[in-house]
């Protein structure tokens, strides 16, 4: 088992879960998180951290995907190790249906996940 960011990390990015991981298995995007599920120790001390309830286990219904999206971009990604303020518009942000697609709303075309 791993945990996964999901979708309601994109525009909030909340770094409450960073703070407490003891491995350092979290990627920071422009607009999101996530965490790489090689190196994550599914111990779940960063699920209650996320203000979002954006970090879920892949054991949940439909997980597969975000495995697979966590996987791609941690690989892309830098390693963040400590918190930070959340984006601008977090509390607005959090929440909000269909997400996905405004990950990359300023990216070319051939960076959509």
């Amino acid at each position: 088992m791993t945990y996964v960011v999901t979708d309601n990390c994109i525009g909030c990015k909340y770094t409450d879960c960073v703070e407490v991981c003891p491995v350092d298995c979290f990627y920071e995007g422009e607009n999101m998180l996530v965490i790489h599920p090689d190196e994550c120790i599914d111990c779940g001390v960063c699920e209650p951290e996320c203000p979002a309830d954006a970090i879920r286990p892949d054991t949940d219904a439909d997980m597969d995907r975000w495995v697979t999206f966590n996987a791609r971009y941690a690989e892309l990604w830098p390693v963040i190790t400590a918190a930070r303020d959340p984006l601008p518009d977090a509390d607005a942000r959090d929440g909000l249906a269909n997400k996905l697609d405004t990950l990359f709303s300023s990216a070319p075309a051939d960076q959509t996940a």
